[in-house]
């Protein structure tokens, strides 16, 4: 019996695989356990794999039974552990050898083990079940040798994985991975001026906190947003192959995955709820599960289509995106920093300094209507990006709006968060805080406290409201090193959630 794994959004489900031949019947092979097309052509790729490699095929009626036999099984991962159940039933290897090991991977018809669509997932679904070994293709052994505790072995082709197993050959070990290289990212020095929306930046940066940029076109909104990913803390190791394990499942390219960087999506307004949430028959990641741990940039936040958006809430509030089906349910992770550009009105010439609005208050308000009260108060940070004078944008660059700067601060806010926190109960960034590690970690003295009834009273904020205006008055904090929460934070925040004049009514 072989053990081996179908990927279901982003996680591995195990399965095991096992096959008997008899001499009499009429010949035809049986697949049992609920099998789609691509694992029944498994049987006839394995077997010419079989006569390319000169090794004896399974005599008489073969039967191949996949459990538990009640799941669909999809996917061309199935291949090798197929192979290695067929030539345990021919009697290639010792059975005992088998026990305990998983198998994933593809087989050419030349006899080639390749990589297969959610290696990562598998392998840590066999760390999980503590396997002896797994048995893959060469490519998916070193983008597996991330995880520990479990013995990878990359086998080139079908011939060497079943000549290991009867202990006549050995298998090298991994390669290494190649070292972690950050893909360049444009400097923030190339944006002159913009003092405030940078700060909104550096504290979306330090906290977690979701950002909404508004301003008229060509003023740097998208510019400064697709930077932000230069200044974000470090991946950890556990982040890193939850991020490396995500981008495997969907099938992307692992080249394109930057692990020393976190990830930044950016889904075009077209997008349908199935491509930003995750869908299909076999349900794979959508876009906020592809921004796990990194980014998701919503370039035109009103041009995004009203479901789309409100579907998005969910994963914005839990940080886990639910997928139903008819017979199952699917979970996937989606904890990500939303970030989202707007103009302020259709034309995006209201309240420019030089260019004239040619909207009508109707068009402004039906413009702003396609953006929900409720999907407004989960973005934490909403900064107006003015249009700069043109003297603006030949003036000197200030050493402290560079990304390096910038970068500075997040980690000292960063390491500040780490120190205030349990290890036991794992790291939540300040945006994450619940009510009670809150005020805790706030430390607020009675002014402070003053300026936050203040704020809410002028500016008939909920209780949620609240919760949001500490968290962000927290992260300034720690942007300052400071312990606690002054007055100046309260206010500060105030003015970043929105509050044009957060002290006068």
């Amino acid at each position: 019996m072989i053990g081996c794994g179908m990927v279901q959004g982003v996680d591995a489900v195990p399965v095991q695989v096992e096959a008997t031949c008899r001499h009499a019947g009429d010949g035809t092979p049986r697949l049992l356990g609920l099998v789609d097309a691509c694992v029944r052509e498994a049987y006839h790729r394995v077997l010419q794999a079989f006569f390319a490699l000169d090794l004896p095929p399974p005599r008489g009626v073969t039967t191949v039974n996949f459990a538990p036999a009640a799941l669909k099984k999809h996917g061309s991962g199935f291949d090798l552990p197929l192979a290695l159940a067929l030539a345990g039933a021919a009697g290639l290897y010792p059975p005992e050898r088998a026990n305990g090991l998983f198998a994933f991977g593809e087989i050419s018809l030349r006899g080639q083990v390749l990589p297969a669509r959610g290696a990562v997932s598998v392998a840590i679904a066999a760390q999980k079940q503590r396997a002896t070994a797994m048995l893959c293709s060469p490519a998916d052994a070193t983008t597996c040798s991330v995880i520990d505790e479990l013995p990878l072995h990359g086998a080139p082709t079908l011939a060497d994985a079943i000549y290991w197993l009867a202990g006549r050959r050995e298998l090298p070990p991994p390669l290494d991975p190649p070292p972690l290289v950050a893909a360049a990212v444009p400097d923030l020095a190339d944006i002159r001026g913009h003092a405030t929306p940078k700060l909104a930046l550096t504290v979306a940066a330090a906290g977690g906190h979701n950002l909404l940029f508004s301003g008229p076109p060509g003023t740097g909104k998208s510019a400064m947003l697709r930077r932000l990913p230069g200044i974000l803390p470090p991946l950890a190791a556990c982040e890193r192959l939850a991020v490396l394990q995500v981008h495997a499942a969907a099938g992307l390219p692992l080249e394109s995955f930057g692990a020393a960087q976190r990830p930044l999506r950016a889904p075009h307004h077209t997008s349908s709820a199935a491509s930003l949430l995750g869908g299909g028959a076999d349900v794979r990641p959508g876009e906020v599960t592809l921004a796990h741990h990194g980014v998701l940039f919503l370039d035109e936040l009103p041009e995004f289509r009203r479901d789309v958006l409100e579907a998005m809430r969910q994963p914005l509030e839990d940080g886990t995106v639910t997928v139903g089906r008819a017979a199952r349910t699917i979970t996937m992770p989606a904890q990500f920093l939303l970030t989202a550009a707007m103009n302020p009105c259709p034309c995006g010439y209201l309240g420019h300094r030089q260019r004239p609005c040619l909207c009508t208050p109707a068009a402004i308000a039906r413009y702003r209507r396609r953006l929900s009260g409720p999907l407004l108060d989960r973005l934490d940070l909403q900064v107006e990006v003015p249009s700069l004078k043109p003297f603006e944008l030949r003036g000197y660059i200030e050493p402290e709006g560079t990304t390096a700067a910038l970068r500075e601060r997040v980690m000292i806010a960063y390491e500040r968060q780490l120190h205030r926190q349990s290890p036991a109960s794992g790291f939540a960034p300040n945006a994450r805080l619940n009510d009670q590690h809150l005020l805790t970690a706030c430390a607020a003295k009675t002014p402070a406290i003053d300026a936050l009834d203040d704020v809410l009273r002028r500016h008939h904020q909920s209780p949620r409201g609240r919760v949001r205006l500490l968290r962000l008055a927290r992260t300034l904090a720690d942007l300052d090193d400071r312990q606690s929460v002054q007055e100046v934070d309260i206010w500060q925040a105030a003015v970043l959630r929105g509050f044009r004049n957060p002290a006068i009514v």
